[in-house]
């Protein structure tokens, strides 16, 4: 079987882990996921933006770089949920937009961020799951995890924003976009089936189709 790298992206409720959690098993594939739960920066950048969002991205930066690094020379297909392309088109843009990222920080950090991805290996295929801003805000008020309390429809829209004008630009590698609102492929067998041959086809450079 060929070896695989596969990224997946797109906004905050779009649904990543939980596709990444079942196309891993349903493939074999190995999976990573985003560091949270052990990432020092979160607490304090939750307390002051301002003050911590240059090191939470450099911290983010250095964690993706090596998941994307080990994954790509590990033998075995591999799939990630958040691709380190997001921390600086999305999200560090987005701090910055915001006023909680000065022009200095923010220019330093994408020096930086240009010097670490221009040797990344690249990925085989992109997928990228979207969801109408609305639903994306009932998933996240469902879920109702403590650090994302904070997070507004206005700030969801922005990403949205961002994410429409990064994937129209985007040629590292195919682009498959799925539209999460559509496809419950948490519990629905036969609509992670859909993904899964979605994929397949992509992959071996069949026409793409949009949920």
């Amino acid at each position: 079987m060929v070896k695989r790298l596969i990224l997946l992206a797109g906004n905050i409720g779009a649904g990543k882990t939980s596709l990444t959690e079942r196309i891993g098993e349903r493939l074999g594939w190995k999976t990573a996921y985003e560091s949270v739960a052990d990432n020092p920066y979160l607490p304090d950048f939750y307390e002051n933006m301002k003050a911590w969002a240059f090191h939470l991205q450099i911290y983010f930066l250095g964690h993706r770089a090596e998941q994307h690094i080990y994954l790509a020379e590990n033998p075995q297909s591999a799939i990630l949920d958040r691709s380190i392309y997001e921390d600086a088109h999305i999200f560090a843009r987005a701090l910055h937009q915001m006023g909680n990222m000065n022009d200095r920080d923010y220019h330093a950090y994408l020096r930086l961020y240009n010097l670490v991805v221009n040797d990344l290996p690249k990925p085989d295929l992109l997928i990228h799951l979207e969801a109408p801003v609305s639903v994306l805000m009932a998933r996240i008020q469902r879920r109702a995890r403590n650090i994302e309390t904070g997070i507004s429809h206005d700030y969801l829209a922005l990403l949205e924003r961002f994410y429409t004008e990064w994937i129209e630009a985007f040629d590292l590698c195919p682009v498959l976009t799925i539209r999460s609102d559509a496809l419950d492929f948490v519990h629905e067998t036969e609509h992670l089936d859909i993904v899964v041959e979605r994929i397949k086809e992509k992959l071996s450079g069949r026409e793409e189709m949009v949920f």
